[in-house]
């Protein structure tokens, strides 16, 4: 499995392996699909990432390819870093960013923006779509997950696709802060989520 490919020819190289019928899967991060190198700006440190963002013929081929089933799935990248750790020098500051709460809304701004895949493909991406990349790794779990289905673990995510927010840190529940989409207005979030038919988080 590789993860998080950034780049057109990384992208160009999954492609050969997957026709030459090598067991490959690949996912590519929320912040590779939606952002390049000029969103950097003046350094800003809540851009410092890894894999850094690229440009913009990188994220077009990471979203055609995620698109069309080439890349398996889309990943939130979640790595949160504390304050003082991004507030140094661009060059200095650790690399990362919280991502979790944003995937759903990501997912779903890619899908139905235009040319987009749509919001059922988007959907795929981040549950039935990872669920297959991680296949016998899931032990006993490999029969239900990724899909919803009667004597099935019931692992769901309640969604409200119409509410929009914006991305501030108030509005963020990870102990990390810091996303290159802080400012941005977001539609759709999880309101409850339910592991093993238990309630885990309720909005």
């Amino acid at each position: 499995h590789l993860c998080r490919v950034s780049t057109a020819a990384g992208v160009q190289l999954l492609r050969q392996a997957k026709a030459e019928g090598l067991n490959v899967t690949a996912d590519v991060s929320i912040n590779s699909l939606h952002l390049t190198e000029m969103d950097i700006g003046y350094y800003d440190t809540n851009a410092r990432l890894n894999p850094p963002l690229r440009q913009a013929r990188d994220r077009d081929a990471l979203a055609a390819a995620l698109a069309d089933g080439t890349v398996d799935a889309l990943v939130s990248d979640h790595s949160p870093v504390a304050a003082d750790a991004k507030q140094l020098p661009f060059a200095e500051a650790e690399a990362g960013a919280t991502g979790l709460e944003l995937l759903l809304p990501l997912a779903l701004k890619w899908g139905q923006a235009a040319g987009g895949p749509g919001v059922l493909r988007a959907v795929q991406t981040i549950t039935s779509g990872a669920a297959r990349v991680l296949g016998p790794a899931l032990g006993t779990l490999q029969a239900s997950c990724g899909h919803l289905a009667e004597g099935a673990v019931a692992d769901v995510c309640v969604v409200d696709p119409a509410a929009r927010w914006q991305v501030t840190p108030e509005a963020l529940r990870s102990q990390g802060k810091h996303t290159p989409f802080a400012g941005h207005e977001m539609t759709g979030r999880v309101r409850h989520t339910l592991v093993a038919g238990h309630m885990a988080h309720g909005a």
